[in-house]
């Protein structure tokens, strides 16, 4: 059986038992469904790449939330500079990513990002074009978006 199904019906069961069908007790049965079958693992034939990805996942937000805090520091310091230091560029990013919903995923990240956008893919889908606030160098924009978002996308989607 799924391991992401399995962990929701085990919410549902954890809420049912309880009798608090609120977000906090779904929550908790998921956590707890989670370890639950971490640890029956070699009992319920759970494939190992469900706790991989869910990690994965974690850690994808977790970077995520924390380039969001940065890019969001860096833009408010330059608004509110007498004179702004950007230099706006658009970017061409090679894609790594094929599947639709990674490049809708790696799109989405980089849109939501302060000081950056994702303006196009090229039609081989080849080719992102991202507007960069601060597009002084377009290598270091280039290496960080392959390094950080890209890598970590494909990490969670691995087969």
């Amino acid at each position: 059986m799924n391991g992401l199904l399995l962990n929701l019906l085990l919410a549902f069961a954890w809420a049912a038992m309880t009798g608090d069908f609120s977000f906090m007790s779904f929550a908790t049965g998921a956590v707890l469904g989670f370890f639950a079958l971490w640890i029956s693992q070699p009992l319920t034939g759970i494939d190992a790449m469900y706790f991989k990805r869910f990690w994965r996942s974690v850690y994808l937000a977790l970077f995520f939330i924390w380039e969001l805090l940065l890019s969001s520091v860096k833009v408010a310091w330059d608004v509110i500079r007498p004179v702004p230091q950007n230099k706006p560029a658009l970017i061409e990013v090679p894609l790594t990513v094929k599947s639709d919903f990674e490049i809708l995923l790696l799109t989405n990240l980089i849109s939501l990002t302060p000081g950056t956008l994702s303006v196009d893919v090229t039609e081989d889908r080849e080719t992102l074009i991202v507007h960069a606030m601060f597009g002084d160098d377009a290598e270091e924009i280039t290496r960080d978006i392959k390094t950080g978002f890209e890598r970590l996308i494909m990490g969670v989607f691995e087969k």
